[in-house]
């Protein structure tokens, strides 16, 4: 607190502190606002002309651009490799163009990727498709789509060896 003289009357003090107050204020906000200022210098003169390009939105890409654009992501998922088709993950082999219309049309590919069934376990699911999901009458196609999945997506056998039977072991004991 500063101190004033005695004779002053407690108002006079009291416009006294104020003034000087005001004046610490003023003095406060000139600092910061010529450290602000050299700071937007500084920010200006290392960047320059570059900083009118972060207010300013990306360039617009024609139409056409991003037409040719999904074109070609389109016409590059629409392929077979390695004999699998990129987009659907399925089997390139034969009737797997109608399985992808077929069952595509209502769920994913993976949905038959990640299935396993004999003929007859692929055709109970078609039934119960047919009976609970809405699936329409297939037709002639039902032979192809099934005669394509319980060729490519039917069980396989386990890696792993068969059981030992154990009556069929002969037994021996160890002599030492």
């Amino acid at each position: 607190m500063i101190h004033l003289p005695d004779h002053l009357t407690e108002k006079q003090k009291q416009a006294y502190r104020q003034r000087w107050l005001n004046t610490i204020s003023l003095i406060v906000r000139t600092v910061v606002g010529v450290f602000f200022a050299a700071v937007g210098l500084f920010i200006y003169a290392a960047f320059g002309p570059t900083m009118h390009s972060w207010f300013e939105g990306p360039e617009p890409i024609p139409v056409e651009e991003i037409q040719r654009r999904i074109a070609e992501k389109e016409a590059d998922l629409d392929r077979v490799e390695d004999g699998i088709h990129l987009e659907t993950g399925l089997i390139a082999a034969e009737g797997w163009e109608t399985v992808r219309a077929t069952c595509t049309a209502c769920h994913s590919a993976k949905l038959v990727t990640q299935n396993k069934a004999t003929r007859d376990g692929w055709e109970k699911m078609i039934r119960w498709m047919q009976e609970t999901q809405g699936l329409w009458e297939l037709g002639d196609q039902e032979a192809v789509i099934l005669d394509y999945l319980a060729a490519n997506y039917a069980p396989e056998e386990s890696s792993r060896r068969a059981n030992l039977d154990m009556d069929e072991i002969e037994w021996y004991i160890l002599e030492l």
